[in-house]
């Protein structure tokens, strides 16, 4: 490979790489453009003469070449504005969840080369310029982060034929890949923890009923302090929101005083339940245990919130990683991943 750069003027030119790695331009183009009959010493020199060169692909040009944009997009998919309650993207950007999972992805596709592109479906016509944008090319494919459990854009996705892979189980049965957390595990593992600490009457703030992990987290809670000998655990439904948590913290212990263990499904509802029991002058954990689910807000409470742990960013990684084989092989099978969770046990129980 030659190293004698004096023969550039300007910007570095697809002959420049070829020249310095010894190849021709075509052999150069093919290994840009990730075409696999180049023998892997060549793909070498070339790669060495891009990084000595300095020289930039043109991803327009790519792209006509290879039918790819370089970018994918990462699409918050929910109900929409509830009457009288926060803007649908106030409330994507308060909760770190959202965060986390944006991380998980960024830190996947970034060594790829690949960018991720913001999307919020929130409304019939969000959800169609989805549809639209990936049918026009402009991305090439979407994962997507649904907050309900109606939420028609997977199916709109599947039906339109475009790449796609979900956060969690869909509600209904569709043609789709996925990564999920093993949720029903993960309540078990907060029930064991609150019962091996000697609770005796234990309680939950459940996520939306019609949201399948928030599902399985209370029947998972539910069968596992029933194996316990606790055959009823009284039940109140949030909206995964702090103002929730809190409200239905205040609920359980008007209608059942003598609570000493509560489960939250997930860390922000769990924050509002100890705001709630600061004022009712509840201790934590001596009068009252709790703990939340995700892992996301819990060192920020007081005090640190115990709670189980899902692996966000492994799990982002993991959709981004099935959506990348999902667009190189059009025959890609539709698969799932579940992937366990972990007690992290801190100071609130």
């Amino acid at each position: 490979m030659s190293t004698d750069l004096s023969h550039m003027s300007g910007a570095p030119t697809l002959e420049d790489v070829a020249r310095v790695a010894g190849v021709s331009r075509a052999t150069v183009s093919r290994v840009i453009n990730g075409i696999r009959n180049v023998a892997p010493d060549i793909q070498e020199a070339v790669h060495r003469a891009i990084e000595t060169t300095g020289y930039v692909p043109n991803r327009a040009a790519r792209s006509l070449v290879t039918r790819r944009t370089g970018a994918v997009a990462l699409v918050v998919s929910g109900a929409g504005d509830a009457e009288g309650g926060e803007p649908f993207e106030s409330r994507v950007f308060a909760d770190p969840f959202f965060g986390r999972v944006a991380s998980g992805v960024v830190g996947y596709l970034r060594p790829r080369g690949i960018h991720p592109v913001l999307m919020l479906a929130d409304s019939a016509q969000t959800r169609d310029d989805v549809v639209s944008f990936l049918r026009q090319g402009s991305a090439d494919g979407a994962l997507v982060v649904s907050t309900h459990g109606e939420d028609p854009l997977p199916k709109l996705l599947v039906d339109a034929g475009l790449p796609a892979v979900l956060w969690a189980r869909p509600a209904r049965p569709i043609p789709i890949s996925y990564v999920d957390l093993a949720h029903r595990a993960g309540a078990a593992l907060a029930a064991d923890h609150l019962v091996a600490r000697g609770c005796r009457r234990v309680a939950t703030i459940s996520g939306p009923f019609d949201v399948p992990a928030a599902q399985d987290r209370l029947s998972g809670f539910q069968e596992a302090m029933a194996g316990h000998g606790h055959p009823y655990v009284p039940a109140v439904e949030g909206d995964f929101m702090p103002a929730s948590g809190e409200a239905g913290m205040h609920r359980l212990i008007k209608e059942h005083p003598d609570i000493d263990g509560v489960f939250a499904a997930n860390d922000l509802m769990a924050q509002g339940a100890l705001l709630a029991l600061r004022d009712l002058g509840r201790r934590v954990p001596d009068d009252v245990a709790v703990i939340g689910f995700d892992d996301s807000a819990a060192v920020t409470c007081r005090p640190p919130l115990t709670t189980v742990r899902q692996p966000m960013e492994d799990m982002a990684a993991e959709m981004a990683r099935l959506l990348l084989a999902q667009v190189a092989d059009p025959d890609f099978r539709v698969t799932s991943v579940i992937v366990q969770p972990t007690l992290v046990v801190r100071e609130s129980a």
